[in-house]
């Protein structure tokens, strides 16, 4: 770790693992600048980056190009689109109720699909590649509001049902999903944008009623698996599943045999943001297992975390398997469903969406 190439191979490693926001609706100077001399490997897309379905087909191939330009490889562009009230692409993107309404809803199979096929056809149009959707969280009692309606329902054999349909139906037309939030959240009485939750769950009550789901979704080839911001005393006492070693690696890695992507949620959310804070969360998430690090709006936190999670690596080189084995998983999944990127054509957009406002 001493030459030039080498310290530079680590640094263009390190930005791969970061997925950031950005503040507005246009590729600015300062996402440009981050993309050119940082290389993240993905960004997402809220409500303030989101005006119509033109302006995001030129906003993802201005991101894309950009870093085409300067990499050669394409980013994640991703986006939360559960459907329901947590959807940023409203219309004219077609409207879905939400996991609930589907859960409950008289051919809740078909309607599974239907979003998952129509969700991933409009986004793929728009250059969208990936969508931190399915929920898997099975709720049991009382559940915080953030969650109230975006989960399937309370049997967790229908919840694995249904969140496997719609993980085929994306990834069948070119979107990876993501399920969350795992090991999950269906016993949360406090918000992670806020608060640290406590699941009171014991061991064997996670294993019956919240693993099910997230292995059903493994068995379906499930992209990604995105982390919850809680606290499992029955798994680990002491850290928040996302920054938990034996939630993310021993459980989710190594007990249920997931290869694919772990993402975390959000880490400026208050759950990390408070303590241990974003920077240091990051090394700790990136320590516990996880491959992609959510930062979602200050990028400034994004690049003090890349500079953490770099001098962590360089003082402990015992971790420098782990970034190859987290760079391998992001270039593999890059290869699979980005691999023949092309712009987005402004014409198809014009022509579907007339057709469909």
């Amino acid at each position: 770790m001493h030459s030039t190439l080498e310290l530079s191979e680590l640094h263009d490693h390190v930005g791969r693992l970061f997925m950031a926001g950005m503040p507005g609706p246009r590729l600015d100077a300062g996402t440009l600048s981050l993309i050119r001399d940082k290389n993240p490997g993905g960004i997402i897309l809220f409500k303030r980056n989101i005006v119509d379905p033109l302006q995001v087909a030129g906003l993802s191939n201005d991101l894309q190009e950009t870093a085409m330009k300067y990499h050669g490889v394409p980013l994640f562009l991703a986006v939360d689109q559960e459907g329901g009230r947590v959807a940023r692409l409203r219309a004219p993107f077609t409207s879905f109720p939400g996991n609930s309404a589907i859960g409950h809803g008289p051919d809740s199979h078909e309607m599974a699909a239907r979003f998952g096929r129509v969700t991933a056809k409009e986004m793929r149009l728009v250059g969208l590649n990936m969508n931190m959707a399915p929920v898997l969280d099975v709720p049991k009692g009382p559940v915080d509001q953030v969650l109230q309606g975006r989960m399937f329902g309370e049997d967790p054999g229908q919840v694995g049902i249904l969140g496997g349909i719609v993980v085929k139906a994306l990834q069948e037309n070119g979107v990876m999903a993501v399920g969350k939030h795992f090991p999950g959240l269906g016993k949360a009485r406090l918000d992670p944008h806020e608060h640290l939750p406590t699941i009171e769950a014991d061991k064997q009550e996670i294993e019956t009623i919240n693993l099910p789901p997230f292995q059903d979704a493994i068995g379906e080839g499930v992209s990604a698996i995105m982390t919850s911001h809680a606290i499992y005393p029955g798994l680990d006492a002491r850290h928040p599943g996302t920054l938990s070693y034996p939630i993310m690696t021993e459980c989710l890695r190594e007990r249920l045999g997931f290869q694919g992507l772990i993402i975390t949620d959000d880490l400026e959310m208050g759950a990390i943001k408070k303590d241990p804070g974003v920077a240091e969360g990051a090394v700790r998430a990136f320590e516990a297992g996880n491959d992609i690090l959510l930062v979602c709006e200050d990028q400034r936190l994004v690049r003090e975390s890349m500079n953490r999670v770099r001098n962590r690596l360089l003082t402990n080189e015992a971790l420098l398997s782990r970034l190859h084995e987290s760079v391998g998983r992001i270039m593999a999944a890059k290869e699979n469903f980005l691999g023949n990127w092309e712009p987005t054509s402004p014409k198809k957009v014009k022509r579907y969406f007339k057709s469909n406002v």
